[in-house]
Parts: C-alpha cells; structure tokens; sequence
C-alpha cells in the first residue's frame, strides 16, 4: 500500500475519482496504484504527481516514500 500517496491526496481533500479524473486515467487504475495492486506507468506517474502536486518520480524511487511524506509535511 502506498501511505504516503493517499496522505497527500487526503490533505488536498480529493477523492479517488477527482485525483483520477484530473490525472486522465480511470478511477480503477489509481485505486490500484494507491493500494500498489498496480503500479504507475511515467505517463500515470507525471499526470498523478502534476494533480498532487509532488516529484513523479517518487512512484519510481525507493526514498520516493520518504520524499513524499517529507513534501504532505
């Protein structure tokens, strides 16, 4: 699961459907990401990061969880 994806999303006060409508993927897909039964494509990653408003390359970083956590702060 990732943590610190659905901290950052619950202090922008987004829902599953907003991040993921905002992000141009299907509400499906970023709940999978979120619970990490999917990971990020860099396409999903950029869209998802840009409507979060952090470093896509977190998803891809094995301090990305550290980074993030750092940024929701």
């Amino acid at each position: 699961m990732r943590e610190w994806l659905i901290k950052i999303r619950d202090t922008k006060g987004l829902t599953q459907l907003q991040v993921a409508t905002d992000s141009g993927i299907s509400r499906s897909y970023y709940s999978g990401i979120e619970i990490g039964s999917r990971n990020a494509s860099p396409k999903a990653a950029k869209a998802i990061a840009r409507t979060l408003g952090f470093n896509w390359t977190a998803f891809f970083d094995q301090n990305g969880l550290e980074m993030s956590q750092k940024e929701v702060g």
